[in-house]
């Protein structure tokens, strides 16, 4: 008997005790009559009450959508950027490249292009971010810096083949913007 026969027949005795169980369930609730409504211990609301309930909540929703529109609008004014394509906040950035610090290759193995690749998009991305969320005048100067100096030297050429050239001063520079980020964690909790 093949796989294929076997999933058949067991959906199939699924889907024959799934319509039994409902049978009898639809068969014990509509047997059941009472004169009080829904029971004895339960108040009775009268449907105008709930309707009404339910407009409130419809207008406060409306109300809610509206608000969320306009503080939308307020950021981009106020940003001049889109909240979608902003970068992520220093913390956030900073924390996507500390999961990348147990990560190493070596080169020419095939899980070596993702973990370089992931690596220099983790640095670009937190140096965009610094950018971006400037804290103080200067206060990312060494990273955003140190980030440069790596991006220089890549000479834009982030081929497998580059970064893997690059491959100590790439993690090199993941490591010391690590441990900057360790000496300032106001900036990260």
């Amino acid at each position: 008997m093949s796989v294929r026969t076997t999933r058949a027949r067991t959906r199939k005795r699924g889907a024959v005790g799934l319509t039994l169980l409902l049978g009898a369930c639809l068969m014990g609730c509509s047997s059941v009559e009472t004169s009080d409504g829904p029971g004895g211990d339960v108040p009775y609301v009268a449907p105008s009450a709930n309707a009404a309930a339910a407009s409130r909540a419809a207008e406060a929703q409306v109300e809610a959508d509206a608000q969320a529109s306009a503080d939308a609008e307020d950021a981009v004014r106020v940003s001049g950027t889109p909240p979608a394509s902003r970068p992520a906040q220093v913390r956030d950035a900073f924390a996507t490249l500390q999961a990348t610090l147990g990560d190493t290759c070596a080169p020419g193995t095939d899980d070596c292009a993702y973990v370089l690749d992931r690596v220099y998009d983790e640095l670009a991305g937190l140096e965009a971010s610094m950018k971006a969320y400037p804290k103080d005048a200067g206060h990312f100067n060494e990273p955003v810096d140190w980030v440069t100096t790596l991006k220089r030297t890549l000479k834009g050429d982030t081929s497998t083949d580059n970064l893997e050239k690059h491959r100590s001063e790439l993690f090199g520079t993941r490591d010391r913007i690590n441990t900057w980020m360790q000496g300032h964690p106001e900036d990260y909790r």
